[in-house]
């Protein structure tokens, strides 16, 4: 990595791992575009990163700074060589299927069952109310 740029250890380990060296990289300071007025016309606070070997090019311009653009395009862009190295086995892909397999629908057989142990629990608490006298 660039001695000028903290990144976070996960991502200097990543880095190691991948076997990233500074000098496939080339950086590029660039003006942005879209929200921000005058600020982002003038400044040149976008950083776009080019790993030369793959070819892969990532842009940053989330922050109005441009070291923390720096470092968010660090990060992303060893996200995209892991995602290439790796595939499904890159935390990236991994990600993804989690929030999928959160967002699948349930079963219509396990939604039954879930449902079935929700309204025996409220029977048991019905009884308990009834033995307690706190019924109406």
């Amino acid at each position: 990595m660039p001695s000028s740029i903290e990144l976070p250890p996960e991502y200097e380990q990543k880095a190691h791992e991948l076997n990233v060296r500074p000098e496939d990289v080339s950086e590029h300071f660039i003006r942005g575009s879209g929200h921000g007025g005058q600020k982002v016309n003038k400044t040149e606070s976008t950083v776009q990163l080019v790993h030369h070997p793959s070819g892969i090019v990532v842009r940053s311009q989330r922050f109005r700074e441009q070291h923390l653009n720096r470092i968010d395009a660090w990060k992303l862009l060893l996200l995209k060589l892991e995602e290439k190295a790796k595939g499904k086995e890159s935390a990236l892909q991994k990600e993804i299927y989690k929030i999928r397999k959160q967002k699948m629908r349930r079963s219509k057989k396990a939604k039954e069952k879930m449902l079935e142990g929700k309204r025996m629990r409220g029977e048991l608490k019905e009884i308990r109310r009834e033995d307690l006298g706190l019924r109406d």
